[in-house]
């Protein structure tokens, strides 16, 4: 079986995935649809795929597709994924999930109930620091997990060229987003390090001062007046997990990272391209280890190494970029390595390398007909606390337990990675 995709939705993010569908060996056929005439011959123009003027029209029309690629605006993912699954195809979508606990809940029930693949595209879980973590924890070398904490720090004002693109304003309705709607980055990293997932939340939101038009009463289609929020979770084996949500914030990427995982036996800190593991031996003494070589992209190492710096406008942009040593690079068909190394746009070595590993793990859960690891079952775990924070957060911080997720069927195997 061959991928046959068509991709809804280019905006910023879509096309530094689309030369990857289009380069990789299992991917027979891929079309598109965008509503904005501009981008929609841009498209055209650059790739040469058949291109349709609405998600509806492609859906109904192409007969060739037995798979979607969503990459629209984060509230329109759990609608679009229902509709595709509903006619009978697989999905791969940006995240989140969803924005309701009905949408997460009817996806999972679609994946199940029709034999589909469901992927959500997280890139964090691909993230070097994620990848690091895992491979210690499965090592031993955390000991018991007692706590962890990551977040996703992006000033609002990066977001309104990738939203404002469209010809139009609906986009000053959509950026206003509750923050921990769009926390699955941040979780997929900690959950993903400790193998755990939440089962309480508790949060609070800092309500936005700056009346900008984006956060308040009337300012968007949540009534979102938190431009930031902090969650607190309680994990199934008796772990807590910080989580912050921040687009107020003045700082410097990495934009989303752990900042630390912390066990009994073993401790992992970050902070911007430092990375330091930390393990306590049987005599008690404790070993500090630099392992930021192993964890720092290769592009952002050599450009520190080069002289970069946020005032030369590299680091603010490419500190992400290119592949990590933590990265199995050897799995990746050959024709995503010349795509995706240096820097050059579309960014298909983007987010901590994830690019590739996205794309390649959904093609190949399609062609083998296994699950990915960010599967429906998983991307649930990893956006339905963040529903339930922001709820919290409306009430004042009161604890809410979290809704029980459904084990993955035993009908399933997962692939390979």
């Amino acid at each position: 079986m061959k991928v046959k995709i068509g991709i809804v939705g280019f905006g910023e993010f879509s096309e530094s995935f689309l030369p990857l569908f289009i380069a990789h060996p299992d991917v027979e056929y891929v079309c598109g649809a965008e509503i904005y005439e501009p981008r929609r011959k841009h498209i055209e123009e650059v790739y040469g795929i058949k291109m349709y003027s609405s998600y509806d029209e492609m859906l109904e029309k192409d007969t060739e597709i037995n798979s979607i690629g969503i990459f629209t605006q984060r509230h329109q993912h759990g609608p679009m994924a229902i509709k595709a699954m509903e006619a009978g195809k697989h999905v791969y979508s940006a995240v989140p999930m969803g924005i309701t606990e009905k949408e997460v809940f009817d996806i999972i029930k679609l994946a199940d109930e029709k034999d589909l693949i469901y992927m959500m595209s997280e890139t964090c879980y691909y993230f070097p620091c994620a990848i690091f973590c895992r491979k210690m924890r499965e090592e031993g070398k955390f000991g018991n997990i007692t706590y962890a904490e990551s977040q996703y720090y992006h000033n609002i004002t990066e977001f309104i060229g990738s939203y404002n693109g469209s010809g139009n304003d609906a986009w000053k309705k959509d950026i206003g987003i509750p923050p921990m709607y769009y926390s699955t980055h941040s979780m997929s990293m900690a959950f993903s390090a400790m193998d755990d997932y939440p089962v309480e939340v508790t949060a609070f939101g800092y309500k936005d001062i700056e009346n900008d038009g984006f956060y308040g009463k009337g300012m968007n289609h949540w009534d979102n007046e938190f431009s930031n929020e902090t969650a607190i979770l309680r994990m199934s084996k008796g772990a807590m997990v910080r989580i912050n949500e921040f687009r107020r914030v003045s700082t410097i990427k990495p934009s989303s990272y752990i900042t630390g995982v912390y066990g009994d036996r073993g401790t992992y800190e970050a902070s911007g391209m430092q990375h330091l593991f930390m393990q306590r031996s049987d005599d008690d003494k404790v070993s500090v280890n630099d392992v930021s070589s192993i964890v720092d992209s290769y592009n952002y190492a050599q450009m520190i190494k080069d002289g970069g710096s946020m005032e030369k406008g590299i680091l603010s942009y490419s500190y992400h970029r290119g592949f990590s040593p933590v990265h199995d690079i050897d799995r990746l068909p050959e024709s995503f390595i010349e795509l995706a190394t240096g820097l050059h746009k579309p960014d298909t070595d983007g987010h901590g390398g994830s690019h590739p590993f996205l794309v390649d793990d959904f093609v190949r859960a399609v062609v083998q007909h296994k699950l990915p690891p960010v599967n429906a079952w998983t991307a649930a775990t990893y956006t339905l606390p963040g529903i339930y924070a922001h709820e919290s957060a409306l009430k004042g911080g009161v604890t809410l337990k979290l809704p029980e997720i459904p084990k993955i069927p035993e009908k399933w195997e997962k692939i390979e990675i």
